[in-house]
C-alpha cells in the first residue's frame, strides 16, 4: 500500500495524469485485486511447474503427518483403554496439546526438527488430540454384551479383537479423522507459511506477501481452498461412510 502511495504523489507532483491514473489502478490492485486479475495470475501459476511441485510436496507433508497422528492416536488410546497407568500418564499429555496455539507449536518445532518435518509434526499433533478422543471414547463405549457373548464362545484376544472391538470403534475412528482431517490441513499451511520449506504452498503464500504480490496472494489461496475442498471430498467422504458403516 506504502509503495503505491508512492507512485500517485509522484505522478501527482509531476503532473503525469497517465501516469497518475495508472498508479491508483496498480494502487487498487495491490489492496484488492479483481477477479480477471486474480484468475489470470491463477492461470499463469497453472502452467508453470512451480504450483504442481509445491501442491505435491504439500500434500505429502500434510498427509504424512495426518496419517502418522492418526495411528498414534489410535494406538495410545487403545494403551489409555487397556492400562491405567497409561491413562493417568497421557490424557493430561494430550490435553495440553490438545490447548497449545498452533503457532507456538511451530515455533518450538522450529528449534527441535528440521525446517522440512515441521508441517508434517504439526498437522500430526493436530490430529493425534482427536483421534485419541474419539477412538478411546469407542473403546469404553463397545456393547458388553458383544464382549460377554465373546467371552462365552471362548475368543481368543485376537478374535475379540477384530470382530468385536474393531467394528465398533472404527466408526469412531473415522469420525475422529473426518473431524481432524481440515485442521491437520490448515495447520500444515499454516506451519508452512511460518517455516517456508523449500516448494510449498505456504511458502508461495509467504513470498507474495513478502514481496506485496497481491493477485498472486490471492491465486494461491485459491489453491490452497481447492486442495482443501478435494481433500474433503475425497477423503472426508470415505471416512464419513465409514462412520455411516456402524449401523448397516
Amino acid at each position: 500500500m506504502w509503495v503505491g502511495r508512492k507512485a500517485i504523489a509522484a505522478a501527482w507532483v509531476a503532473g503525469d495524469g497517465a501516469a497518475l491514473v495508472k498508479a491508483v489502478i496498480e494502487g487498487k490492485a495491490l489492496l484488492l485485486p479483481g477477479p480477471l486479475l486474480v484468475l489470470r495470475t491463477l492461470g499463469e501459476l497453472a502452467v508453470t511447474p512451480l504450483l504442481w511441485q509445491s501442491a505435491a510436496l504439500s500434500l505429502v507433508r500434510i498427509f504424512s503427518g495426518f496419517l502418522g497422528g492418526a495411528v498414534l492416536g489410535g494406538l495410545l488410546a487403545a494403551a489409555c483403554a487397556a492400562f491405567r497407568p497409561a491413562r493417568l500418564l497421557l490424557t493430561p499429555a494430550v490435553g495440553v496439546i490438545r490447548a497449545t496455539p498452533v503457532a507456538s507449536f511451530i515455533i518450538l518445532l522450529l528449534l527441535w526438527v528440521t525446517t522440512g518435518l515441521v508441517p508434517a509434526v504439526c498437522a500430526g499433533l493436530m490430529v493425534l488430540p482427536v483421534v485419541w478422543g474419539n477412538v478411546y471414547k469407542g473403546i469404553i463405549q463397545t456393547d458388553p454384551l458383544l464382549l460377554e457373548g465373546a467371552k462365552t464362545w471362548r475368543f481368543g484376544r485376537w478374535k475379540t479383537l477384530r470382530l468385536v472391538y474393531l467394528p465398533s470403534v472404527l466408526p469412531y475412528f473415522a469420525s475422529g479423522c473426518s473431524t481432524a482431517l481440515g485442521l491437520a490441513w490448515k495447520a500444515g499451511v499454516a506451519a508452512e507459511v511460518l517455516c517456508v520449506p523449500k516448494l510449498a504452498i505456504g511458502s508461495q503464500v509467504y513470498y507474495s506477501k513478502l514481496y506485496l504480490e497481491t493477485p498472486s496472494l490471492f491465486a494461491w489461496t485459491i489453491t490452497v481452498l481447492a486442495l482443501s475442498f478435494l481433500l474433503d471430498k475425497i477423503f472426508g467422504t470415505l471416512f464419513r461412510r465409514m462412520e455411516r458403516g456402524r449401523g448397516a
